[in-house]
């Protein structure tokens, strides 16, 4: 079958690596999309990957605790990412694929630190790279760090995967008549508020004419069929 995209940025949150615990990583939901992951790889997809930390760590779930600084509390979200990045980037080398990690927050003893002229020779080499550490920058989202990175690794697409199947008006979680989007602009998203990313990735992705599409993780085969060009959850376009 004919790939619609074959350079993609993938999104991973951190609640997807939870699977069904709750918190932590759950290790055989980790493995199950590194096989998801191998199947496009194999395909020839050139893939980048933003993992997310909030399955340990995010500022707005102890925001409370006021003797903590905000700066400290996003550099330990950093730190999430990264434990993240590596569990999965050992799940995608048990499957053979070739994987690194990058950090932008530097973890010197555990992953190489991010560098935009290596990361190119990397991703053009057919490596998976998984980008860590968000932007390296406290007040920045893993959002923001995932259109940042499908920029410079000129991507296609950024294929965003959540726990729900579209963009909603409302958590579809909390609200029974949340309305679904199947396609949005950037400027709706920003204009209608929509939660699904901040507005520094929603202003990147629409000035650079970078493509998102929403998905279900959690549903097998979405990767696949987001790379074929199925139809399949929320596109977001300029």
């Amino acid at each position: 079958m004919k790939l619609k995209y074959s350079k993609i940025l993938l999104k991973l949150s951190g609640e997807v690596f939870e699977g069904e615990k709750g918190y932590g990583i759950d290790f055989s939901k980790v493995l199950d999309f590194a096989s998801e992951i191998k199947d496009i790889y194999d395909k020839g997809v050139l893939i980048g990957i933003v993992v997310g930390g909030g399955n340990i760590w995010r500022f707005r779930d102890f925001s409370n605790v006021d003797f903590l600084e905000r700066t400290d509390s996003d550099m330990l979200g950093m730190t999430a990412t990264v434990m993240n990045s590596v569990v999965l980037c050992s799940a995608l080398k048990k499957l053979g694929l070739k994987a690194r990690v990058l950090s932008a927050f530097p973890c010197e003893s555990l992953v190489e630190t991010y560098n935009i002229s290596k990361a190119k020779k990397y991703f053009k080499d057919g490596e998976i790279l998984i980008f860590a550490g968000g932007t390296g920058s406290p007040f920045f989202t893993t959002d923001s760090a995932s259109a940042l990175r499908a920029l410079e690794m000129e991507c296609e697409v950024l294929l965003k995967a959540t726990k729900v199947d579209f963009v909603y008006d409302k958590d579809p979680l909390k609200y029974k008549n949340a309305k679904k989007f199947e396609s949005l602009s950037f400027k709706d998203v920003i204009n209608k508020k929509l939660g699904v990313m901040d507005l520094t990735c929603a202003s990147l992705l629409d000035e650079s004419g970078v493509s998102m599409l929403v998905f279900n993780l959690n549903k097998k085969g979405n990767i696949k069929k987001a790379v074929l060009g199925e139809k399949i959850g929320t596109i977001i376009k300029n």
